[in-house]
């Protein structure tokens, strides 16, 4: 049978409901998963995700190419604008609520209830119906303590009150995490600044051999490929310097992103030559590692973690005893009545109810003992863990102090290297000027006076970035008495 046009045939209202349901299906399609998994997926709605996540970006700082931040301003920054901070804060915050909930089951709860209701009734009296209306008012109150439950509530109180403490410390740890990358973004950029200068002295010492070159080929005391291995050796300066001056670019961003903000944004601050050079460590290693086990936030934490554990095993072992409640509901309740044709009446009393419920279970198949039993295995597991936390502390200082000593060491070395490298190429090149030297041995020279200005770099500042590790394992950075920025 053909099938039949039926658009002529629905009515107004049939119509409406039809497209109602089309545009149901058409909101409730454009929610839906996406239909291919080869394609991305895209929606109406996607550009309000897109303003929403542009509008939720605080821009921690404005650009200013005057201003020169410190050190210790750029972490004041962080702390106040990254929002790891932020995130960390809430979550201590929302466990101080969690406290809070805990330690409300120590009070009575209270409940009020208001209820009105009114009936109307033809009621058979004798040999006719009456008409009676009957208007109720009742206000009632429900209260409920648990007078006694063998310690079940305080250790609840007791792991919430742990696991706000570990919280705390967690939320130290991330300003500890978060004043180390500040650090490290600060002292790359230090880096990348100084190796800048260092590529600039490279490009300007190569194209000075090169100048030689091409003045002794012009007055035929060189020859050719001299002069195309000079101009070589400048290429490779300026390549040098590019890819210098890219990874400062990068370094910049990650500065700009440690402080809270976009990566585009300029951040000024102090040539590394400005700053002070420490050249010893004055404790020893031993000293640290008792200082970082002392002030840990990471290792605190694992310790509120025992507390919380072992207080879930007070609570698990009041299981096995019972629980006294009391349930006191009193009631008021007003009754207003008439039936016709006698005169309304009414009618006020005071009622209610008091009862104490002891719950004792006297079988469960073995659930408390296993949920006691997995309560002390979890405390057993806290106190490993937090030993393996405080060897892994100890670990962690012996290696930053390590790196710190061989820092200072090879600051030395480097300092020499330099200068060693400096004198050798100006006698190599002033040899060359007077024929008596190669230009091989001349570019040479030049290589590793190149070399050696960025170790000399790459030294001073693994010395701050040591120092700032040394700080970051032993938790100093975070101790407003002991944090220091050289």
């Amino acid at each position: 049978m053909p099938c039949r046009d039926t658009r002529n045939r629905l009515g107004p209202l049939a119509r409406a409901t039809l497209s109602l349901a089309l545009q149901l299906g058409s909101c409730a399609l454009a929610q839906s998963a996406p239909v291919s998994w080869n394609h991305p997926w895209h929606s109406s709605e996607e550009q309000q995700f897109v303003r929403e996540a542009i509008a939720e970006h605080i821009h921690a700082l404005t650009d200013n190419s005057v201003k020169t931040y410190s050190l210790a301003e750029l972490i004041d920054l962080a702390e106040s604008n990254n929002p790891e901070t932020r995130v960390a804060w809430e979550r201590a915050r929302a466990q101080a609520a969690s406290l809070g909930v805990a330690r409300s089951e120590l009070y009575p709860t209270l409940a009020a209830a208001v209820l009105s209701h009114t009936g109307r009734a033809e009621v058979d009296f004798g040999s006719r119906f009456d008409g009676q209306a009957i208007q109720e008012f009742q206000v009632a109150l429900d209260l409920n303590y648990t007078v006694f439950d063998f310690g079940a509530r305080r250790g609840r109180i007791n792991a919430a009150r742990a696991q706000l403490f570990a919280t705390n410390f967690a939320f130290n740890d991330t300003h500890r995490n978060v004043i180390y990358q500040v650090e490290q973004s600060y002292y790359r950029v230090l880096s990348s600044m100084g190796q800048e200068d260092a590529a600039r002295a490279s490009l300007s010492n190569a194209e000075a051999v090169q100048q030689a070159a091409e003045d002794r080929l012009a007055h035929g005391l060189a020859t050719l490929p001299d002069v195309l291995e000079a101009r070589s050796a400048t290429a490779q300066a300026e390549y040098d310097l590019q890819s210098v001056l890219g990874a400062e670019q990068i370094a910049r961003g990650d500065l700009a992103t440690a402080v809270g903000d976009r990566a585009s944004l300029t951040i000024n601050v102090q040539p590394l030559d400005q700053l002070p050079m420490p050249d010893s460590i004055s404790d020893t290693v031993d000293a640290a590692i008792d200082r970082a086990l002392s002030q840990r936030p990471d290792l605190m934490q694992q310790v509120a973690q025992i507390r919380s554990a072992n207080a879930r095993v007070k609570e698990e072992r009041s299981a096995y005893f019972p629980t006294l409640s009391l349930t006191v509901s009193p009631a008021e309740q007003a009754l207003y009545g008439y039936q016709s044709p006698y005169p309304s009446t009414h009618t006020t009393e005071l009622g209610g109810a008091m009862s104490f419920g002891l719950l004792w279970t006297v079988f469960d198949g073995g659930a408390r003992k296993n949920r006691l039993l997995q309560a002390r295995s979890n405390v057993r597991q806290a106190e490993a863990q937090a030993e393996v936390k405080g060897n892994q502390i100890a670990d962690e200082v012996w290696t930053a102090y390590s790196n710190l000593n061989t820092a200072l060491r090879q600051r030395q070395a480097a300092v020499a290297l330099l200068e060693a490298a400096s004198q050798s190429y100006d006698a190599a090149l002033q040899s060359y000027n007077y024929g008596v030297r190669s230009l091989l041995d001349v570019t040479a020279a030049q290589r590793t006076l190149a070399q050696a200005r960025s170790a000399d770099v790459f030294a001073r500042t693994q010395v701050l970035t040591s120092f700032a590790g040394v700080a970051f394992r032993t938790g100093d950075s975070i101790q407003s008495t002991r944090r220091s920025h050289p």
